[in-house]
């Protein structure tokens, strides 16, 4: 029997607590979390059960929420000073992905519109459950944007996973694969490993299988490699934060796709919904970058693969210069160079 394709997907609010699919265990695994606490919430994205922009934002709006239905006062200036201590703890998970700012800033605006604790309790939940719902409409028409861009491409290259897994459902980076498979139209996807967590290998492969997908896995330092002799004709990636300029943090490893985009002459695509641009920032030079665990880097699994004592630099992203970048694909459209005259027309 032929197994059932499908695309999967990571979250499902299930009335008093979140459920999310454990991306750690992947793929050898499919297990599922329940996320009841703050701290819950809050470990599930410092240690990337949950992870992906998107969801993380999506994420912490409901720990953020469902800790404010529990939390017990009938003042609602104590409620919001509790609201801003909760808040800066789940900031403090993951500093370079905007949504996470993004969603949590979103919250505590309608908690400014409230006039009773209750009230305040009841506009928080519904609005995080309005951001998972928004994020999927959002990644769908991104996928549709990105499907007429790639034109008759069909050999594309994508690092990390910005796929349905990253989101509410479909993806950014990865969601013209998928909507593609709806509509027959195939793609051959070459998904770099993605050093040092491996969500290429471990995330994308196994996510774009499940979809039925056609996908080749390789390592990273085969990028260039694969470009000249596969003929790979467009690199799409997504983000993690967008400058006000173009500029794009990513997935460690992604600026080096981009130049060598630049070298053989491919399309460099950004795959971000309206939610990752934060246009209080001027360029990349302005974004925090977050630096992970050294063993990370120095073990695989439960194997050591590095001599002990050995200094790590691990930053988990690297910033893609606005110049590199053929065109960056939204929800609201196409936007090309001058990007920081485009972003400021669609998002302003």
């Amino acid at each position: 029997m032929t197994p059932q394709l499908t695309i999967p997907t990571s979250l499902e609010w299930h009335e008093d607590h979140l459920v999310i699919l454990d991306q750690q265990k992947l793929p050898g695994a499919v297990e599922y979390v329940h996320l009841y606490t703050i701290k819950d919430y809050y470990d599930a994205i410092i240690t990337l059960k949950v992870r992906g922009a998107p969801a993380i934002g999506i994420t912490a709006a409901y720990g953020l929420a469902q800790a404010a239905g529990e939390y017990e006062t009938e003042s609602l200036e104590e409620f919001k000073t509790w609201f801003e201590k909760e808040k800066q703890y789940l900031l403090s998970s993951r500093p370079t992905a905007v949504n996470l700012s993004w969603a949590l800033e979103r919250l505590e605006r309608e908690l400014d519109q409230a006039g009773t604790v209750n009230e305040a309790k009841t506009d928080l939940l519904h609005t995080a459950i309005q951001i998972h719902a928004e994020d999927e409409d959002m990644c769908r028409r991104i996928g549709e944007n990105g499907l007429e861009l790639l034109h008759d491409a069909q050999r594309v290259m994508t690092i990390c996973n910005a796929g349905s897994i990253a989101t509410s459902k479909y993806g950014t980076a990865l969601a013209p694969f998928h909507i593609g498979r709806e509509k027959d139209r195939n793609f051959q996807v070459f998904a770099c490993e993605t050093r040092p967590v491996l969500q290429g290998a471990r995330l994308t492969a196994w996510e774009l299988q499940q979809s039925g997908v056609d996908v080749t896995l390789i390592t990273d330092n085969m990028a260039a490699h694969t470009m000249k002799t596969k003929g790979i004709e467009a690199v799409i990636v997504g983000a993690d934060r967008v400058a006000a300029n173009g500029d794009t943090a990513n997935k460690i490893g992604t600026s080096s796709l981009a130049i060598l985009c630049k070298h053989f002459g491919i399309p460099f695509y950004v795959a971000a919904p309206s939610s990752t641009f934060d246009l209080t920032i001027d360029s990349g030079d302005d974004i925090e970058i977050e630096e992970r665990s050294s063993t990370e880097v120095t073990t695989l699994g439960q194997s050591v693969i590095a001599p002990e004592g050995v200094p790590v630099f691990n930053p988990a992203f690297d910033v893609t210069p606005h110049d590199l970048i053929s065109a960056i694909i939204t929800e609201n459209g196409i936007l090309y160079p001058d990007f920081k005259q485009s972003i400021a027309d669609t998002l302003n």
